[in-house]
Parts: C-alpha cells; structure tokens; sequence
C-alpha cells in the first residue's frame, strides 16, 4: 500500500526513535472520549496488548476521560487526561469543570496534544474514530507527526452508525480528506462477516484501501483485587451492565421491574449501574434492588468487570463495542437490549450478532416493553447457546491483528527516518 502524501520536511526535525537512548518503541493514542467508557477501555486494552507482547514498547494515552484515573494501567503505559468537555441537551458542548467557553477548551486541549505528541515522539499514531479529533484538535499533531516520518493509523470499532447518517457526518467532518492527507491505514477492530463500518459512505478506493480489519478484540477477566474487598457472588447469577450508564437508566428499570413482577425469577441478577448513572436515580434503584431481599445486587461500578462477567452465568446488555468483546471473549449467552439513539451502532451490531447466533436481542417493539418480557430473557439465558456455538474464524484474533500491523508500522516508520536522516 503507498503511504498519502504529505508534508515536507523542517528545520531541526526529530525523525522517530533517532538518537534514543533505550532504542525503545513508542505508540501515542487519542482517545476520542467526550462521554462513556467506551474509547478509554479499548484503548487501554490495546496498549496493554502491545507492550506485553514488546519489552521495548512505551504506550501514551490521549484521553479526556473524567475517570481515567480509577483505572490500574500496566508497565510502560501511561496517560495525559485532556480538559474534559460534556455534551449539552442541545447537542452542543460545554467544558466539563474549567468555565471556559468551549472554543478555548478545544485550544486548550489541542495545545496539549501537540506538546504530548512532540515530547513523546511516537513512531506509530492511532487515532480513535474522529479523523480530525474533537473539533479538529488533532489537526496540529497530525500534521507533525507526519512530518517526522511516524505512521498514523484511523481506529473504528466495528459500527459507527446507519450509513444515512454516517455518510453526511463524515461529509461535513472531513474525515475522508484527513485520512487522504495523513492516514496510512485504517484499522477496523471488527469481522466484515459482522458489520462493515464504512459501507454505504460513496468512499473511493484511494481510502477503502487502506481498510484493514484485524478481528475483535479479546478480553481476559483478571484476578480478583486482594486489597479492595470484592468478591464474586456465592450464588449463581445473571450480570446486567450498561457500560458507562449515562444512558443505561432504562435497563436498570427493565431488570428491576421483571423481579418486581415475577417473584419467582432467578438466578440472582447482579446490576452494574456504571460510573455515569445519574445519583437520583441510582438512589431510587438501590432503594429498589434493597427491597427485593437478596434477589439482585447492585453496584456503582467495577473497573474488572471482566471478573464479574466471567463468573456469571449469562449476561444482559445494551451492546456497546467492549460489552460485545467480552461476551465474546468470555463465551457468554447474552441478550442485548440496544439503544436506538441517538445513535443506531447498538441496534446494527445487536441485529448482526441475532442474524450470525451469537447473542439475543430483545427489542421493545418486538418481544413486548413489560416486565414478563425481560423476565423471560433472565429464563431464557439458561437454555441459550453461547456464542462458541458459532464458528467464525478469526472472529477474536484483534489483539493479533493489531500486533502484526503495529510491528510492520514501526519498521516502515523507521524506515522513513533512515532515509530523511540520510537524505
């Protein structure tokens, strides 16, 4: 594949990896994340990939994540937390904790990606979902990081959103003409046998081939923490996660109502509000869940939910792209109850998943929005098949896939700087 043109040199230009010290290889993220939990998991979950799998390997992390610091980040990975901003009823944006208006924000943060990237002098750059970033914050990064030789890599998860309103988001963000400018691959953490991402957006070939799709990424579930306190269950149980839980107050109420209605419904539930969950009405839900009288428990949130998930017996979930990974991954029967806005990502892999057999989804306006029908999904879990019962080759071979990219970006980066040194 031939790299996009792209800027020339400059004055006193420091090519990747020349003259380092530790001969060591270095990997910036940004980590597109206004809101949820999404994009830092799965970027977290990529650098912990790739420096276990190279000694030599540091990893950063661009992210504006309000809670990145609750998470434990292994050896040789690390993160900048950018000003936070949050998205307003309207659909505009605000800054979360500064005051300021949010164009100086955007500046702000910029700024500091800048600055990070030419500190750290990565030689590959991956770039989650937004081409251009948050508001063009990238532009200034991408254009030096370019100059100074390092491969840049788009990162999308398996679903965007319909291709109706992908294709005129796209258009208006320009994100085909920033990854013609300075992208060289882009890296779709998918299966196209699942979902193809980009389809339906009119995207000529000068773009489409740079499309690589590497498999989805595979979860371990870690050891239980020795010095926090947790437990698993002593009881069989079902987990209902909502992933961050800005939106997954609907859920909750489903799983709560279905106990409520049925007094005979088991297993146990055990309910992850998620870390976003307004308090009012996560008050109202523990208030709820105490009332049931040992038949669900629910907690605030639990950064190894992975633990969780894989001692329980079967999983009820909105969807969203790491949820599906660790259902995956941990050989779970699901049923996905996906949100349809403002987004359709959650409906689209959920629609796949049923199609392919590897989960359940349960839609209101086809299996019925009362307590009997979430009440039958808890039931039905027990005599569904989990999703190793389908074979898809390749289907968990992401971590993989990206390894065996990254390792080829980093030689061509070095490449580019041997011959600009000598050039």
């Amino acid at each position: 594949m031939t790299a996009p043109a792209h800027d020339g040199s400059f004055p006193g230009a420091v090519w990747p990896g020349r003259g380092r010290p530790d001969g060591g290889r270095r990997v910036l993220f940004y980590s597109h994340d206004t809101f949820g939990l999404g994009h830092l998991r799965r970027a977290r979950t990529l650098a912990s990939a790739l420096t276990s799998r190279d000694e030599s390997l540091s990893a950063l992390i661009l992210t504006g994540s309000p809670i990145a610091g609750r998470f434990d980040f292994p050896d040789r990975v690390d993160h900048v937390r950018l000003p936070g901003v949050v998205k307003l009823a309207d659909g505009d944006y605000a800054s979360h904790n500064l005051g300021m208006p949010i164009d100086e924000t955007v500046r702000l943060r910029a700024a500091i990606i800048e600055a990070t990237e030419q500190a750290f002098d990565p030689e590959l750059l991956i770039v989650d979902k937004e081409a251009w970033g948050f508001r063009n914050e990238m532009a200034g990064a991408l254009a030096a990081a370019r100059r100074r030789g390092a491969r840049i890599v788009l990162g999308v998860r398996d679903v965007l959103d319909d291709p109706r309103h992908l294709a005129e988001e796209w258009r208006r963000k320009g994100h085909a003409e920033a990854i013609r400018r300075y992208f060289d691959e882009i890296w779709v953490y998918g299966l196209p046998e699942v979902c193809r991402p980009l389809e339906g957006l009119d995207l000529d070939s000068d773009v489409l081939d740079r499309v690589v799709y590497t498999g989805y990424l595979r979860r371990d579930a870690p050891d239980w923490p020795s010095d926090v306190g947790l437990a698993p269950p002593d009881k069989p149980y079902v987990l209902v996660t909502t992933g961050g839980g800005g939106d997954g107050e609907g859920l909750v109420d489903w799983t709560l109502s279905a106990y409520e209605a049925d007094l005979t419904l088991a297993p146990h539930a055990v309910i992850v509000y998620g870390p976003f969950l307004h308090a009012e009405k996560r008050a109202e839900f523990d208030r709820r869940a105490l009332a049931l009288k040992g038949r669900v428990t629910a907690l605030s949130f639990d950064s190894r939910i992975e633990r969780l998930l894989a001692e329980s017996a079967g999983i009820i979930a909105m969807g969203g792209y790491n949820t599906f990974c660790e259902i995956l991954s941990l050989d779970k029967p699901a049923v996905i109850a996906p949100r349809t806005r403002p987004r359709l990502e959650q409906y689209i892999r959920a629609e796949a998943a049923e199609r392919l057999g590897l989960a359940r989804m349960l839609l209101p306006e086809r299996d019925g929005r009362g307590p009997e029908a979430m009440a039958a999904a808890i039931r039905g879990l027990a005599d569904q098949p989990p999703p190793s019962a389908v074979r898809i080759p390749g289907l968990l071979d992401g971590l993989e896939g990206v390894a065996e990219r990254a390792a080829k970006a980093f030689g061509a980066a070095r490449r580019n700087a041997a011959r600009r040194a000598a050039g």
